[in-house]
């Protein structure tokens, strides 16, 4: 299960993380997204609560930055991640492509 909070200030999206990010809210998730991120600049994903992040996850996030990129604004920011999230990050070099603070 997976529940997320988006918020939109001045062209800057914000997403709060609830859950799991995997093959079955991943999906939803990206639909979600989708519907928000043209007219952002900058996105900022906020992990604190996010427990668990799958490879179907990572595709999602992996989307998003490209979308940023082809659009010319910055890197997602992802904030608050945990040991677990963030072994995955490094273990997959996600750690390299995402600003992680």
């Amino acid at each position: 299960m997976l529940n997320t909070t988006k918020k939109i200030e001045n062209g800057n999206l914000f997403v709060t993380f609830e859950g799991r990010l995997d093959t079955l809210t991943s999906p939803v998730f990206e639909k979600e997204i989708e519907e928000v991120l043209p007219g952002s600049k900058s996105v900022t994903l906020d992990f604190a609560n996010l427990e668990y992040i799958s490879s179907a996850g990572l595709r999602t996030l992996l989307s998003i930055q490209q979308y940023m990129e082809e659009n010319g604004f910055p890197n997602v920011k992802v904030l608050n991640v945990s040991d677990v999230i963030m072994e995955t990050f490094e273990l997959t070099g996600f750690d390299g492509m995402l600003d992680i603070g």
